[in-house]
């Protein structure tokens, strides 16, 4: 999470907040290691884990990165640029670590700013007055919550891309077949606007995506 400071010729102040909700691969150990992180617990589910987050957050930016994600240099001067120009939300396009066709037609969709091109992996900034204003995350959403909040962010029209890449990683389309994953989320997506339950899209990822 970011500290928002006046100007940005000086220093960012930041917290690095890592949410377990029940894991068991001992990485809770690697991350005491690191100086300015702090680990807490919280029940399991995406969206619970970063309300949870955010609640213990002091900053006045909230920042949202998958763990396989990696952004930009920088990437802390680029969203409070953005915020200082009254910009309360918003993210960084993508590119995937592995290249593929299909994998960089997806990526390109991601310079446009358009709800249909969102997607947690891009990551998301918030100023923390505007995550409480719209209530966090949707709890009830065990499954697509990244999406579910920007649908809600895009309604407010406050909702930036930043024209900077963030790197995230493709092994989950590499063990499941780019093709085939893809198929996938688009079905996924189509569940969702076709008005699914959240449960729904949940056990169809279970049975199709590893």
């Amino acid at each position: 999470m970011l500290h928002l400071e006046n100007t940005i010729s000086k220093t960012i102040d930041y917290e690095i907040i890592f949410v377990d909700g029940g894991s068991n691969d001992g990485s809770q150990k690697k991350i005491k290691k690191y100086p300015k992180t702090t680990l807490i617990y919280s029940e399991k589910g995406r969206a619970k884990q970063l309300n949870a987050g955010a609640k213990v957050a002091s900053g006045g930016i909230l920042y949202f990165l998958h763990c396989d994600s990696f952004p930009p240099k920088n990437f802390d001067l680029h969203i409070l640029k953005q915020v200082q120009k009254g910009y309360k939300a918003g993210c960084f396009r993508m590119k995937f670590d592995y290249f593929h066709p299909v994998l960089s037609v997806s990526q390109w969709f991601t310079r446009i700013n358009h709800i249909s091109c969102r997607g947690g992996d891009q990551s998301l900034f918030i100023t923390k007055e505007l995550f409480y204003e719209i209530d966090g995350y949707d709890e009830s959403y065990v499954i697509y919550e990244d999406n579910e909040i920007i649908k809600r962010l895009y309604q407010k029209k406050q909702f930036i891309i930043i024209p900077k890449y963030l790197t995230t990683s493709a092994r989950r389309y590499r063990k499941n077949g780019i093709w085939r994953l893809q198929y996938h989320f688009m079905v996924i997506h189509l569940k969702q606007r076709l008005g699914h339950s959240a449960e729904s899209m949940l056990s169809y990822y279970n049975k199709n995506v590893k």
